[in-house]
């Protein structure tokens, strides 16, 4: 048995009456690639907390030991503690966003680590930070160096904090949910450059997903948490040939797998949207009157056809013109040319009232339903919001008869049209936001990345209840998405954007397993696999 870095024995973490981490006890060995798996609300993340000392005033922590080698984290006075943290262990947040100080350059933000843990120089910080830029591959580091992080993209700004966290040079790199929010290739490209930097340094990485495809691609142990407890824990092939508890063998039950694509059937079905050369142009101002120099072309002549009762997945990296071209559909933004024909009925000829009456046919559902709603109104409100503005009349008892069939539809109690969004997880918000499109009874409903931020068993539940919908009610759904998982379970055709212009499109069997160009190949080869054992 090798050495331990890390060892963690018999961790209790409360908040009130809440056990929040119930008793684990765990280790990670110098250069491994330890994986902490399960759902949000699982414990993961106060389980790093809890090593970090950083848990909110709320919570109670206790435990019989944290070691770092020889080092008891629990008997560490605070002031040393802080000389520890970003030395010895880096931290890598989720969403690099809100955890980079948004008014500071980043070449500031990763000088404060050197001038904290190292007695160095001005000009041996400016060239340390450059070094550290060129280690994590940001293009043009002496140009970068001085940019804010609103001025990179999010593949950027996660190499900036993995850039930070590597400052101090640790001995173990936490790392948690650090791919979550990016497209499948940036995903990959910055696994390979954290495999990279382990194989550099001889760092320990502990991984925090709720991915197995992804853990599977890059841990040598994984550890399952639920509840609180780590119920299942062993060396990765082991765990992928024979998960043994039933917890583990549900996660993996609900990843989406490309192979379900298998056998779909094309069926013959009149077109119930038509688009035509449709453009979406954002204008480009300078100068003193902000004079129009040049437009970005978010959707740049872009045609498809979408049938009646099935769905069109439209993919493609972050910035492609995806939700543009959803939004400008539905004219939430201008477009710039092109005919959008829904039901035979050219919409660009439609204003008013006409154009109002049209909008209950066609409904959205967007990626986070806790800012699509307002906190502030009531669920049952909230779902009949649309009802009241796109099918006036009817009495208010049956307003509440038709929130209370819809609540029943989306598998959720009638007494949530009396609760506020906060009271719900994110995948009943994501019901709530489902039940408030069909509110109208659409034809058409546009799903923008509607299961991105969800766990894998959550993202399960929502599929399977989009896909009843639509089997009973003839729902055609344009779903844009960057998960080709997803993508296999829901879709009948598929387009793939890039740049603005459709490049390749056909049926999701034809297209996921022997696509045609280039683009789609790039993106179905960094879709992480699932490793067999």
């Amino acid at each position: 048995m090798p050495q331990s870095l890390l060892t963690v024995t018999n961790l209790t973490v409360t908040f009130g009456q809440t056990k929040v981490v119930d008793d684990i006890s765990f280790e990670i060995h110098p250069g491994e690639t330890f994986a902490l798996v399960g759902e949000s609300g699982s414990g993961k993340s106060i389980t790093a907390l809890s090593v970090l000392r950083l848990l909110p005033n709320a919570a109670r922590m206790r435990a019989q030991s944290i070691t770092l080698q020889d080092q008891d984290l629990l008997k560490i006075p605070e002031i040393e503690f802080c000389k520890l943290r970003g030395r010895r262990i880096g931290l890598i947040f989720q969403d690099p966003m809100s955890s980079l100080n948004p008014v500071m350059t980043i070449g500031a933000q990763i000088a404060e680590v050197l001038q904290l843990h190292f007695q160095l120089t001005q000009k041996q910080i400016r060239q340390r930070v450059l070094e550290l830029l060129k280690q994590v591959e940001i293009p043009e580091p002496e140009r970068r160096v001085n940019e804010y992080p609103h001025q990179l993209s999010g593949g950027q700004r996660q190499r900036v904090m993995i850039a930070i966290a590597l400052a101090g040079q640790p001995d173990l790199l936490i790392a948690d949910e650090p791919t979550t929010a990016l497209d499948v290739t940036i995903q990959a490209q910055i696994l390979d450059l954290l495999k990279n930097l382990q194989q550099q340094t001889g760092m320990a990485l502990w991984l925090i997903s709720h991915d197995l495809a992804l853990v599977s691609n890059i841990a040598d142990r994984i550890a399952v948490m639920q509840n609180g407890k780590i119920v299942e824990t062993a060396e990765t092939g082991e765990f992928f040939r024979q998960a043994r508890h039933p917890y583990s063998l549900k996660l993996l039950a609900a990843l989406p797998k490309i192979e379900s694509c298998l056998g779909k059937q094309a069926e013959a079905k009149p077109a119930l949207l038509k688009v035509e050369d449709f453009k979406v142009y954002y204008p480009i101002r300078k100068g003193v009157f902000k004079r129009v120099v040049g437009h970005v072309k978010a959707v740049d002549g872009v045609d498809f056809e979408l049938r009646a009762g099935t769905t069109l997945a439209l993919v493609g990296e972050s910035g492609c013109g995806k939700t543009s071209m959803g939004k400008g559909l539905l004219n939430l933004i201008p477009s710039h040319a092109g005919r959008v024909l829904f039901d035979g009925e050219d919409l660009s000829q439609l204003s008013g009232e006409a154009l109002r009456k049209q909008r209950a046919e066609m409904q959205i559902v967007f990626q986070d339903p806790f800012s699509a709603m307002n906190p502030r109104m009531l669920v049952g409100d909230i779902i009949a919001e649309g009802l009241v503005s796109l099918r006036p009349g009817g009495s208010r008892e049956e307003k509440q008869n038709r929130v209370a069939d819809l609540l029943k539809q989306v598998d959720l109690p009638a007494d949530a049209a009396l609760r506020y969004p906060h009271e719900f997880s994110g995948g009943q918000r994501q019901r709530i936001c489902i039940a408030r499109a069909l509110a109208v009874e659409p034809k058409l409903i546009i799903c923008d990345e509607p299961t991105s931020a969800l766990d894998v068993s959550v993202q399960a539940q929502i599929i399977a209840l989009l896909k009843n919908l639509q089997a009973r009610q003839g729902l055609s759904y344009l779903l844009i998405t960057h998960s080709f998982g997803v993508v296999a379970e829901m879709a009948d055709e598929v387009a793939v954007m890039y740049r603005g212009k459709i490049v390749e499109r056909g049926l999701v069997e034809q297209v996921l397993l022997r696509p045609s160009h280039s683009y789609t190949k790039t993106l179905l080869a960094a879709v992480p696999k699932l490793r067999a054992g």
